[in-house]
C-alpha cells in the first residue's frame, strides 16, 4: 500500500464529507465536488493552501504533530480516524506523529497455556483475534458461538474477513445485520492498514477480497476507519437462534496488535437463556467427541491384534485337503 496513495485519499475522502455549514463557513460559489475546498480546510487549520494541497498530494512525511492536530480539527475526524492520520504520518517517517514502532506479534502465534487457563475460567464467549482479522483462539462457549466461522475455514486460519465477504449465504445467515458488519469488519482492516503498513500478510488479504468480492472493493475504496472497543451485534446461531450480545474489547499488553473481546447478554434476557442453552450444547458435543475419541483408542489394539491373527492364519498352510 503506497502510504502518499493512501495519505491522498483518506484527506480526500474525509474533505468530502464536511459540509460549509458544518465547518461554520459560508458556501459560496458553485462547488464541482462535496464538501470543503482545500483552502477551506487549510483556512480552519491555520496553513497556507499550499501548505494543505501538498499534504493533501501525499507529502506528510516531516509534519509536526500540532499541525496534524488541526488538520485533525478542521476536518472534524473523530478518535479513530485521527488515530489513523496519526498512523499515517508515523509510517511516512517514523517519527512524525510522535509514536513508537509498535512490536509486531509473531507470525505463527500460539496461546501460552496461562492465557488458554485465563479464556476456559471465563463463563462468557471470548475471542482473541488480530488485526487481520484472524480468529486466532477461544474458549468453548466462543468457539461454540463462532461455528460457522470455523466451519468456513474447512480446517485452516479462520478470519472474519474472509468469512464475511467470500462465504456470502453463511455470513448473511450469522451476521443479521450483514451490512454493518461488513462495513466494521473493512474499517477494521483499513484501521490496521495505517497502523502496520508493511504487513504482507494484510496486503495479501485485502488483494485476495478486492479481487473476489465486490462489496468489500466498494467499502475498501471509502476509507472508512474504527476504533472497535465495545458496542452491541446480533448473530444468528444455527441451533440456539438470535444473539443480541454486548462486546467489550481489550488490546493485549503482552501480545501486541492482538485484541481479547468478551460478548455478554443483558442477565434474564432471551439471549441469555440461548447462551445457557449454547453452553449446554457446546458441553454434549465435546463429550460425545471426547467419547468417540477413547473408543477409537481402546478399539485400535484389539484391531491391531486381530490384524496380526489373520496374518498369522494367513500365513500358515491349510490342512484342508485340495487347498495349498
Amino acid at each position: 500500500m503506497d502510504n502518499r496513495v493512501e495519505v491522498r485519499e483518506f484527506l480526500t475522502s474525509r474533505r468530502a464529507k464536511i459540509t460549509p455549514q458544518q465547518a461554520g463557513m459560508p458556501d459560496v460559489g458553485v462547488r464541482r465536488v462535496p464538501g470543503l475546498r482545500r483552502g477551506e480546510v487549510a483556512a480552519l487549520a491555520g496553513v497556507s493552501v499550499e501548505y494543505y494541497s501538498k499534504l493533501e498530494r501525499g507529502a506528510i512525511g516531516g509534519v509536526s504533530a500540532s499541525v496534524l492536530d488541526a488538520i485533525a480539527r478542521a476536518l472534524q475526524l473523530d478518535d479513530a480516524e485521527r488515530t489513523h492520520l496519526f498512523n499515517l504520518a508515523h509510517a511516512a517517517d517514523g517519527t512524525s506523529a510522535g509514536m513508537r514502532p509498535r512490536r509486531r506479534p509473531a507470525k505463527r502465534w500460539t496461546a501460552r497455556p496461562s492465557l488458554t487457563w485465563v479464556l476456559d475460567k471465563i463463563t462468557a464467549p471470548a475471542i482473541i483475534r488480530n488485526g487481520r482479522m484472524d480468529l486466532l483462539a477461544a474458549n468453548d462457549l466462543g468457539r461454540a458461538m463462532h461455528t460457522a466461522v470455523y466451519a468456513s475455514a474447512a480446517g485452516g486460519q479462520p478470519n472474519f474477513a474472509r468469512f464475511t465477504f467470500l462465504d456470502v449465504d453463511a455470513a448473511h445467515d450469522f451476521y443479521p445485520r450483514w451490512e454493518i458488519a461488513a462495513d466494521t469488519c473493512v474499517a477494521i482492516l483499513r484501521t490496521e492498514a495505517g497502523r502496520d503498513p508493511h504487513d504482507k500478510d494484510l496486503h495479501d488479504l485485502v488483494g485476495e477480497l478486492s479481487t473476489r468480492s465486490s462489496d468489500f472493493r466498494r467499502r475498501w475504496g471509502s476509507h472508512d476507519v474504527r476504533l472497535h472497543g465495545a458496542g452491541s451485534k446480533l448473530f444468528h446461531h444455527a441451533v440456539v437462534g438470535d444473539l443480541d450480545l454486548s462486546y467489550e474489547s481489550v488490546d493485549m499488553i503482552s501480545d501486541p496488535g492482538l485484541t481479547l473481546t468478551i460478548y455478554a447478554a443483558e442477565p434474564g434476557s432471551s439471549t441469555a437463556h440461548a447462551l445457557d442453552l449454547l453452553a449446554s450444547w457446546q458441553a454434549t458435543e465435546l463429550a460425545e467427541t471426547a467419547a468417540a475419541a477413547e473408543t477409537a483408542i481402546i478399539a485400535r489394539p484389539r484391531l491391531h491384534a486381530q490384524d496380526q491373527r489373520w496374518s498369522g492364519a494367513a500365513s500358515r498352510p491349510s490342512s484342508i485337503t485340495g487347498f495349498p
